[in-house]
C-alpha cells in the first residue's frame, strides 16, 4: 500500500467528495476498469498537485478543464503543471467540461485512441 501523508489523503478525499458534475460523469465511465480494462484512480496526489484521473500503468493523466482554465495566468499555471507531470513520465490528456456534457462517448473514444 502507498504511504500517503494524512493531510494529502484528506484533501484528495474532499476533492473526490466535491467533484464537479463533469468529473462524476467521466468517473462513471472510467471506474472499475470499465474502459479498456485499465485501472484509473481519481484525485491522485502527484508531487505538489492533485490530478483529476490517472492510470499509473499507462502513465496517463486525464485533466478536465472548465471555465477556470481560460485566463492567461491559469493557462500558464497549467503549462507549468504539465511540464512537472511530464518530467515525472506522465502524458496529460486535457478534456473540456463541454465535451463531456455534449459527447461523453466521444471523450471515451479520445481516451481509447490515446491509450
Amino acid at each position: 500500500m502507498r504511504s500517503v501523508d494524512p493531510s494529502t489523503h484528506g484533501r484528495a478525499q474532499r476533492l473526490r467528495e466535491q467533484a464537479p458534475k463533469a468529473e462524476r460523469l467521466l468517473w462513471a465511465k472510467l471506474r472499475n476498469r470499465a474502459l479498456a480494462g485499465q485501472k484509473f484512480v481519481r484525485q491522485m496526489p502527484l508531487g505538489p498537485y492533485f490530478v483529476d484521473f490517472a492510470c499509473r500503468e499507462l502513465m496517463l493523466i486525464i485533466e478536465i478543464d472548465g471555465a477556470t482554465h481560460s485566463s492567461a495566468e491559469e493557462r500558464a499555471y497549467d503549462r507549468a503543471r504539465e511540464q512537472y507531470l511530464a518530467a515525472q513520465g506522465y502524458r496529460v490528456l486535457r478534456v473540456q467540461n463541454a465535451d463531456i456534457y455534449e459527447s461523453i462517448d466521444g471523450v471515451c473514444e479520445l481516451i481509447l485512441a490515446t491509450i
